[in-house]
């Protein structure tokens, strides 16, 4: 690996250990932040709505700005607007404004949605360059980034330190990263051909692609698991278990430290085992943890068992999008269709499990998700596309011999 390709790829896990630090600051501070705007937990629902709805339209847009402009423009605007939405939240927690705090939340939703599929993008291209496995452990320092920011916030939350401060010293690292890493990332990936910008055809014919919509729905699955958790975990031990709020927030860090030891370890079980029992383990160990959470009256077992959830949704996200750009032509726009719809469970996940908390119960709501995991178990196989593109490659050889 030359050095620029090394740069590269230390600048990407900094531009993927940034989102995790900024949205952990975020989850551990919720119950604070619920207090201070004196919302019900239906309301929280419409509040995190503002950053499902900022990450679908930066979802939309991003894989047809990256096909036109490249990554590095979709990934520096999309970091700029994380750095700046968590000033904004900073400020909204401060003058108690649900307007401001949701403002906040969707820029930080855009930001987010429109840097991964350009990072994601980036990173597929140097599985390609370097031809090894580089998504799981990307998406590791997110989740790594997720732990250190629980670990702050844990702290911060139970020095009683006011959200607003917390949120915006957050806002002055994530800026020195973002300033630092962007340096590293070259111009031109992404790029698509004439014709593949997302205005003609090629966009279009993916999504008649049958075995990419099934790697689809194991993404929404997955990302419905995750996303979950970063939205609802603290108050779900909260109010649903009778913690306090630091304890909440340590629950949290179990799961984000659970998703860091999942993706860092990624890459060996996939090697070994293959795509398809890992997705399907993955799925088994969620469903369990979900099931004890759900079911058990136990708070040191439900939370004890947040490791499992986090374990089962930790390499769903970034095995099924690996799969996606090996599943035909234009990878950006078949890395960008699978993210959309992954981003679907972000978009109705806080408001739907919000009012079904608010009517029955944070736990019983949950159920929706375990459901989803669950369907993951037997959409696994979808991911297997290395063997098929081998195998096509086989039969080609075949069809040019005389």
């Amino acid at each position: 690996m030359d050095l620029a390709t090394r740069r590269r790829r230390q600048a990407l896990f900094l531009l993927f250990f940034l989102p995790g630090i900024a949205l952990s600051s975020w989850v551990t501070r919720t119950p604070d932040i619920r207090d201070r705007l004196a919302a019900s937990t239906g309301q929280m629902g419409l509040i995190l709505f503002g950053l499902s709805l900022g990450s679908m339209i930066g979802i939309l847009c991003s894989g047809r700005l990256t096909s036109r402009y490249g990554t590095r423009p979709v990934i520096g605007t999309g970091t700029a607007l994380i750095v700046v939405s968590l000033a904004v939240i900073s400020a909204g927690a401060l003058l108690s404004s649900v307007p401001v705090v949701v403002a906040g939340l969707c820029a930080f939703g855009a930001g987010v949605g429109a840097g991964d599929v350009a990072a994601n993008v980036d990173a597929a291209d140097i599985e390609r360059v370097t031809g090894k496995t580089t998504l799981p452990t990307l998406h590791g320092c997110f989740s790594l980034g997720t732990v250190v920011g629980a670990g702050v916030g844990i702290a911060a939350t139970a020095a009683r330190l006011p959200a607003h401060w917390h949120l915006a010293a957050v806002t002055l690292i994530a800026a020195a990263i973002f300033l630092y890493a962007m340096r590293a990332i070259p111009a031109g990936t992404g790029i698509g051909a004439p014709g593949q910008d997302g205005s003609g055809g090629t966009e279009s014919k993916v999504w008649k692609d049958g075995r990419l919509l099934l790697i689809g729905a194991i993404v929404l699955a997955m990302a419905l698991a995750e996303g979950a958790a970063n939205d609802w975990l603290p108050l779900l031990m909260v109010d649903g278990h009778g913690l306090d709020a630091a304890s909440g927030s340590l629950v949290y860090a179990g799961f984000a430290a659970a998703m860091t030891i999942g993706r860092f370890s990624g890459s060996f079980f996939l090697d070994r085992f293959g795509r398809t029992a890992v997705i399907r383990a993955s799925a088994v160990s969620g469903a369990l943890g979900l099931v004890l959470v759900i079911f058990s009256d136990n708070a040191v077992l439900a939370g004890a068992a947040v490791l499992f959830w986090g374990l089962g949704a930790a390499l769903g996200f970034p095995v099924a999008l690996s799969a996606a750009g090996e599943t035909g032509p234009n990878e950006t726009a078949r890395v960008s269709l699978v993210a959309t719809i992954g981003y679907v469970a972000f978009l109705v996940g806080p408001p739907g499990l919000g009012f079904l908390g608010d009517h029955w119960g944070l736990r019983a709501a949950m159920l929706v998700v375990l459901a989803f995991v669950a369907s993951a178990v037997f959409l696994a196989p979808a991911v297997d596309t290395r063997r098929r593109t081998v195998t096509a490659d086989h039969d080609g050889e075949r069809s040019r011999t005389p």
